[in-house]
């Protein structure tokens, strides 16, 4: 077996700080490990727990605000106070990293290794998701191509197709011929990888049995006599669970400073729960005295998933929260223009805090003692660091500084120090509503006590959709509220702490293998386009090998 990467540990050396012998784990490649489910099993059956940290944010700006780095350096400070900490991330999609936002791993002297290897299809797990996806769409065309026993009525069929790239023409495409009736024509979609059911059921499951029957509950179609078409009905449920063995097991990677860092599952945080496998955080939980766990977005969609969605079917809760802020995205929620949102504006700074007010009342309505983690930038001037330290200490909630980007574990260790001082209180989260809740009232709990609106409405087809997922018996479970990252309402342009507003829900899907009923508020698109000059042109392959222009 090649050496490692120069600087990196071996990754069986990084799973003995975890207690994992050689022989428990599956190396790919030097300096990264599975860790099959069976081991993960044992372990989490009987280990000492350790305490789980929840890493959310503020409402993000379109650069964003760091958590991923935050959520690194609280790990890495915790190893350097002597801590045995596990940092449970999502693996990145290549959406972003050939897109937008570029890649998942961190950066400066906070980073997930090896970058590349991370951020560029890892162990394959996303391509077995897409594949095992694609595969059930296939199985359902051939079902009807071939008579049709099942009588699927091809006008219903909500299954769409896959692919881990950002592509805006196939939002829609044409399949199918007007007039065949073994392939009729129809309109169809793609979702990128990360907005897939099967995404979303992979880092849920337990084990393989759970994995098969939650592949197999998963809603297809409709027959023309109204009954629902599952994957167990079209016989897809093997394959695709086959397809997912190896992708079922967590990957053990590392931190820039040799931390251990499980990357694992990626499903998006607005339609579905936004964090990295149950697996992934037991295995941290089992083998840890903390699993950092970064949350998608904000607090008013990943953690609000988190305590909702994730530990009522998990049973998996959060001890303590880090809220990442920054003051360029306190200026933003001031009224600050992108253009000018690196220059200092205490003024604008005092009336972001609006935003940050909100998400500080969201957690303590979740129930989590929080630590505002501040990433400093540096571009932050002292008088607007002042503002949020006054509105902190107003508001009586910790604070403090981040530098790792710059400085590594040094530049978290008064962060870390802070949340083991917040999981000593024993605390845990809250869910907002009871299991059983009807879908109304946890959409308007959500509402009004997390986004600051007034209740909710429902748009005619989101009304019918309903009524129609209730004939199923299908509306049953948590809600799993889809908008906009980009505020607290269902707005994307509203800044700051909007009040008083009513948000639509649009439309209702059912998420039958997750066990949960996707409300959409607003647009929210699962298949992203790329810019007018995607990350992609920059990346290039070196005569002798080395990936460049990853960011």
């Amino acid at each position: 077996m090649a050496a490692a990467s120069p600087g990196l540990r071996p990754g069986v050396e990084v799973a003995a700080d975890l207690g994992l012998s050689a022989s428990e784990v599956v190396p790919y490649g030097p300096s990264v490990v599975k860790v099959p489910v069976a081991c993960v099993r044992a372990r989490a059956a009987g280990a000492r727990r350790g305490k789980l940290v929840l890493v959310t944010a503020m409402t993000p700006t379109r650069f964003g605000e760091g958590k991923t780095v935050t959520s690194i350096g609280v790990g890495m400070g915790l190893r350097r106070l002597g801590q045995r900490a596990v940092v449970c991330l999502r693996q990145p999609s290549l959406g972003p990293v050939f897109g937008v936002k570029g890649g998942a791993a961190g950066g400066g002297r906070a980073t997930v290794e090896p970058q590349e290897t991370v951020n560029l299809g890892l162990t394959g797990d996303l391509d077995a998701v897409a594949a095992a996806h694609n595969l059930i769409a296939a199985m359902l065309d051939n079902h009807v191509f071939h008579g049709n026993a099942l009588g699927v009525d091809p006008a219903s069929i909500v299954w769409p197709r896959t692919l881990d790239v950002e592509d805006r023409l196939l939002r829609r495409v044409q399949l199918g011929a007007a007039g065949n009736p073994r392939a009729p024509a129809r309109t169809e979609r793609f979702v990128i990888a990360a907005a897939s059911e099967v995404m979303a059921v992979l880092g849920l499951s337990r084990d393989y049995a759970d994995l098969k029957e939650r592949l197999g509950r998963m809603l297809l179609a409709l027959r023309t006599d109204g009954r629902p078409v599952r994957v167990n009905d079209v016989g897809a449920s093997g394959a695709a669970a086959a397809l997912l063995r190896n992708a079922l097991s967590p990957n053990l990677a590392q931190t820039s400073d040799g931390t251990p860092v499980l990357v694992h599952g990626g499903p998006f945080a607005n339609i579905a729960h936004g964090t990295c496998s149950r697996l992934a955080i037991e295995l941290a939980l089992a083998t840890g005295d903390y699993a950092v766990v970064e949350a998608g977005f904000a607090t008013d969609l990943g953690a609000e998933k988190f305590v909702d969605l994730l530990g009522p079917i998990t049973g998996l809760e959060a001890n303590a929260a880090v809220l990442v802020a920054t003051i360029r995205g306190l200026r933003y929620h001031g009224g600050v223009a992108d253009a000018d949102i690196g220059r200092p504006d205490r003024g604008a700074v005092e009336r972001g805090l609006e935003n940050l007010a909100q998400h500080l009342e969201n957690l303590r309505t979740l129930g989590l003692p929080t630590v505002v983690a501040a990433n400093r930038f540096p571009g932050d001037s002292a008088e607007e660091r002042e503002a949020l330290e006054r509105f902190c200490a107003a508001a009586g909630v910790p604070l403090a500084t981040s530098t790792v980007f710059d400085d590594g574990a040094a530049g978290a260790e008064a962060l870390a120090q802070r949340t083991m001082e917040l999981c000593a209180r024993g605390q845990r989260a809250r869910p907002l509503y009871a299991p059983g809740t009807p879908l109304e009232r946890a959409m308007e709990t959500i509402v009004t006590r997390l986004y600051g609106g007034n209740g909710v409405t429902l748009a005619p087809e989101a009304a019918a959709q309903l009524a129609r997922l209730r004939a199923l018996g299908e509306a049953d479970g948590p809600v799993c509220m889809a908008k906009t990252p980009n505020s607290l309402s269902d707005d994307p342009k509203a800044r700051g702490r909007p009040r008083g507003f009513v948000p639509t829900v649009r439309r209702f899907s059912r998420s039958a293998g997750a066990g949960f009923t996707v409300a959409f508020l607003g647009e929210v698109e699962t298949m992203p386009g790329l810019p007018t000059h995607p990350l992609a042109e920059q990346v290039d392959l070196t005569a002798d090998g080395r990936v460049t222009g990853l960011r």
